[in-house]
């Protein structure tokens, strides 16, 4: 009997629906569907010339007009009064966090997929004509989301599936013949293909960052350990000595006691502080990881596209990565310093009294020094930088004691040398850079690329690891006319500003800091690099075209 009704039930239910018929029309093949469904699928189909059955796929030109089925309507009305309903588990229908089936009429069931074509969440009983009907099989299914409605265009009421890549936004066809016509746009899906590459990239770069935070937290910890070394041996010897000297330099010697655990406390404390900092930075970047990890399994490019901009960017490192252990001799010279008091203790007393206590306070900064905040301050490290004939490409010139380049068309008369550059128009300076440095470059003309590298870089041909900015041992700002861009391993930065023709650049080689300002009345930062460099690095220059040419500004 129960087999009996459930096949009536079928019988007497919507295919498109899956639900009982309401408002039956009979189609000229035969079969039979909602009014309301059977229409909302012909509407989508307006487009075309010929209009389908869902069930058989047989077409009708032109659309048929429906009417009621009397007899079939009727008999729903019996069976539904006999109390023939589906009766589906309570664990299926939807709550208030769940996704709700838009087909279901009466209580909604959870939805378990949603079609990209139809804009519309079904649940599992009637997502079934999607599996089983050839005319769904080009539509796209994706995880239940509420935010399905964010890939319909609000000013044209269609799907977006086009990504615009001027405009940086996902707009309709109807857009793209509109306010976004002539402008650079791709299918959203290639986009997102795009973007993709961009996130591995992104989050390959936050595990290299994770590995060197966690690198630094443990030099932190062995400079901790040397601290206490140093400071409880240093504390030991000059308790050794001072016994010698028992009631006259006692005082002092409690002194010198208090003074190098206060030293010690402090370095302590800011080796602590750096340390708390370090792995907040790196709960941050692995939370960032994650976000980005869940974003890269989101099916619906749409909504990947709308998330990707505000998960994608990456602060900027507000640490030097190149932690390392640093001398700590300053303990072994108040040692030293106590030791000297014991030959010429009446000096000590009265005169070279001060010499122990700057022993103990003389201390080399740990964390990394504030970085200038105007020109004068800056030209306290300037460093005088030559270029260097032996790396010049065959057509620069050098002039100006060999501080200024220029681009020439005629090829100059330099003898072979294995450091020259054989293909790109650069040149390196001959300075060793590290601790800190500041110069400056004045390019009038512009088409000139300012930048730092490793002299490891290759010189021979045209590829991409002989060019400043093109490769991991080369940072390189881009002063191209009234554009800006910074260049590092191949990847480009595009960079706001208006015109400049001076440039100074600001080195400090042990906190992994390379910053680029533009230099008038005012020091406007361009951009700011936070890495680790591990080689010292040498000035360099790139020009594009014949007549560019840029200076070495000679500093006071």
């Amino acid at each position: 009997m129960e087999q009996k009704e459930a096949h009536l039930e079928e019988s007497i239910s919507c295919s498109i629906c899956l639900d009982l018929l309401m408002d039956p029309v009979t189609v000229p093949c035969g079969h039979s569907y909602c009014m309301n469904c059977i229409k909302a699928y012909w509407d989508r189909e307006d487009q075309k010339e010929v209009h389908g059955c869902p069930q058989c796929g047989q077409t009708f030109k032109p659309r048929p007009v429906l009417m009621k089925n009397i007899m079939l309507a009727e008999l729903v009305e019996e069976l539904k009064k006999a109390g023939l309903q589906s009766s589906p588990d309570v664990h299926c229908y939807a709550g208030p966090e769940d996704v709700a089936c838009d087909v279901c009429t009466e209580k909604k069931l959870k939805a378990i997929k949603c079609c990209l074509v139809c804009l519309a969440s079904y649940c599992e009983k009637h997502l079934k004509l999607h599996y089983e009907s050839p005319a769904f099989e080009k539509h796209k299914l994706v995880d239940p989301s509420e935010k399905l409605q964010e890939n319909v265009c609000s000013r044209h009421d269609e799907v977006m599936k086009i990504f615009c890549r001027t405009d940086q936004q996902i707009i309709c066809y109807l857009c793209l013949m509109d306010e976004h016509k002539g402008h650079e746009t791709v299918p959203a899906e290639a986009e997102r293909t795009e973007k993709q590459k961009e996130l591995e990239g992104s989050r390959q770069q936050i595990q290299q960052r994770i590995q060197g935070r966690e690198k630094d937290v443990k030099l932190l910890q062995q400079e901790v350990e040397a601290i206490d070394g140093f400071t409880d041996k240093a504390v030991e010897d000059s308790e050794k000595i001072f016994s010698e000297l028992i009631r006259l330099i006692q005082k002092r010697s409690s002194d010198v006691k208090q003074q190098l655990r206060s030293q010690q406390e402090a370095e302590v404390s800011r080796v602590r502080e750096l340390q708390g900092k370090l792995k907040q930075e790196i709960s941050e970047l692995k939370r960032k990881d994650t976000e980005l990890e869940q974003l890269s399994h989101t099916e619906d490019h749409s909504q990947f596209l709308h998330s990707y901009p505000s998960l994608s960017a990456l602060s900027e490192s507000t640490h030097s990565s190149s932690i390392k252990a640093r001398p700590l001799r300053y303990f072994e010279d108040v040692t030293a310093a106590v030791s000297e008091t014991r030959d010429k203790l009446q000096d000590i007393l009265r005169e070279q009294w001060t010499n122990v206590s700057l022993a103990v306070s003389e201390v080399d900064v740990l964390l990394p020094k504030p970085e200038p905040t105007n020109r004068a301050g800056f030209l306290k490290y300037s460093c005088e930088i030559t270029l260097d004939p032996n790396t010049a490409y065959a057509h620069l010139l050098l002039s100006e004691e060999n501080r200024k380049a220029t681009y020439m068309k005629q090829e100059q008369s330099y003898s072979s040398h294995p450091d020259r550059f054989t293909a790109w128009h650069q040149v390196l300076g001959k300075e060793t850079l590290s601790g800190r440095c500041y110069w400056e470059v004045e390019s009038r003309r512009g088409g000139v690329r300012v930048a730092v590298t490793y002299k490891n870089i290759r010189r021979a041909g045209r590829l991409n690891e002989c060019l400043l900015g093109c490769n991991d041992k080369s940072w390189a700002l881009c002063c191209d006319k009234n554009s800006y861009t910074f260049w590092h391993n191949n990847v480009k930065t595009p960079l706001s500003g208006s015109q400049f023709f001076r440039v100074g650049v600001y080195l400090d080689h042990r906190a992994g800091v390379l910053s680029f300002y533009s230099v008038s009345d005012t020091m406007t930062l361009l951009h700011r690099v936070q890495t680790t460099f591990t080689l010292p690095l040498y000035a360099g220059l790139l020009f594009y075209s014949d007549g560019d040419t840029a200076e070495l500004i000679k500093l006071k």
